[in-house]
């Protein structure tokens, strides 16, 4: 599944950037195109989210270690060795002041995102990504208009949904407390819609802090095992 969402990206990238024709008939297509490639970039992160907890290829480091770099690479030129200390560091701290996804001070929407974009974007990203748009540009002629709308639109809006479905709603804090220590909630939405949003990683968030090394496709089944093992433990409680 993660060759298949790196396969996919990589063809819509290809495709679109140096291979798009651009036409009144062929706009509506290029806006499905855009949607389906933001949602395969938020896959790209998270398919490199899970190679940090070492779920992508068990006892495997460095191939973990490698396929999370070249993901975090093709998405938006992220640096791996910055952002592994840094998610580590919002597990071990999570909802407190050492959390780097932590809302700094300002839980709104707004504040709360201007915090997570300023920890992890960087000055050397948009170096690498300026240079990368010039070898498209300069070398291999591709057009600007498509490094925009194919790579920087689905970029941007992957960090949106990321954001939104993988740090603030489940993070942030409701009227309902959270379950344990780990403070964090799982979005009350369906398998389906859990997928599409945030890979899982919105609508079983909780299930993630409880078992970092379930990859984001076990998830669901993880919180079924959970479930079984609660029901267990009432079970025991109650002939005792």
């Amino acid at each position: 599944m993660s060759a298949a969402i790196v396969v996919a990206w990589l063809a819509i990238h290809v495709t679109g950037i140096f291979f798009w024709r651009w036409g009144l008939s062929t706009i509506p297509l290029a806006i499905v195109i855009v949607i389906v490639q933001t949602w395969l970039s938020t896959g790209l992160f998270i398919v490199a989210h899970d190679s940090m907890h070492g779920a992508l290829a068990p006892y495997r480091p460095r191939l973990n270690r490698a396929i999370g770099a070249t993901c975090l690479s093709l998405y938006a030129c992220l640096s791996y060795a910055s952002l592994l200390p840094q998610h580590h560091l919002h597990h071990k701290e999570t909802g407190r002041a050492g959390d780097p996804d932590f809302h700094g001070g300002d839980p709104s929407l707004g504040g709360w995102f201007l915090q997570f974009f300023k920890t992890y974007y960087s000055h050397g990203q948009i170096i690498r990504i300026t240079v990368v748009a010039l070898i498209y540009t300069l070398l291999l002629g591709a057009p600007l208009g498509n490094i925009v709308v194919f790579w920087a639109l689905p970029a941007l809006g992957a960090v949106a949904q990321l954001f939104v479905f993988g740090t603030w709603l489940p993070h942030r804090e409701r009227e309902t407390p959270y379950a344990d220590s780990h403070r964090a909630h799982s979005i009350d939405v369906g398998p389906i819609l859990s997928l599409l949003t945030c890979f899982h990683f919105g609508g079983y968030h909780h299930e993630h802090h409880l078992s970092p090394g379930t990859p984001w496709w076990g998830l669901p089944s993880r919180r079924r095992a959970l479930a079984v093992r609660a029901a267990d433990r009432r079970a025991v409680e109650d002939e005792a």
